[in-house]
């Protein structure tokens, strides 16, 4: 399968979740950005699928520095969230079964990037009492937010190997969809994207 079907097909699996589910996700396809949406009403999302992510460098749990640049040539799935957010609580089991699925593949990295204010002391608990595995990053200034323009959170961006905006996601999703691991494993074998 080549590079450009991969993509066309996780494009049909997104359009596929859209459809379903009513949620807003902008999708990339081949060299064409395009957004996919069920609500006439949603703004427009200031960073796009076929953006170059922007990089950034957060502390994790354990004080260990993690920069996005860093992680060229896998494929990341970068989630915006906060302990405080009712939505982002929701859809993190899901995160944990799709990180369970994929952490044995050493080209998959997820991150969830906290905007807590209070930083560690906020989400280390929170953490430890749901037993989540994947990758938290620290971001009390919320850097991250403003570089990828984010409207709220929580929101998804999946990046491809040579770090590009694939699909971006606002609002909660069940991540643990079979389709979603379809799309996500299609990415993965492709060694371009």
């Amino acid at each position: 399968m080549t590079s450009m079907e991969i993509k066309d097909r996780v494009l049909y699996l997104v359009a596929a979740i859209v459809v379903v589910t009513g949620l807003t996700l902008v999708v990339l396809s081949g060299h064409r950005g395009a957004r996919i949406t069920t609500n006439s009403e949603q703004s427009e999302a200031p960073v796009a699928a076929g953006s170059q992510a922007a990089n950034f460098k957060l502390e994790t749990l354990d004080g260990t520095t993690v920069s996005l640049e860093s992680l060229r040539g896998k494929v990341v799935f970068l989630n915006i969230w906060a302990t405080w957010c009712e939505p982002c609580r929701e859809e993190m089991p899901s995160m944990q079964t799709l990180y369970d699925d994929f952490k044995a593949n050493k080209d998959f990295v997820m991150l969830a990037v906290s905007q807590d204010i209070k930083g560690r002391a906020a989400v280390a608990p929170y953490v430890a009492k749901n037993g989540y595995h994947f990758t938290i990053l620290l971001d009390p200034e919320n850097k991250v937010m403003e570089s990828y323009e984010i409207s709220g959170v929580p929101e998804t961006f999946i990046i491809d190997r040579k770090g590009q905006i694939v699909a971006h996601h606002m609002g909660a999703f069940d991540w643990s969809r079979p389709d979603v691991k379809d799309a996500l494993q299609q990415l993965l074998n492709s060694k371009q994207g």
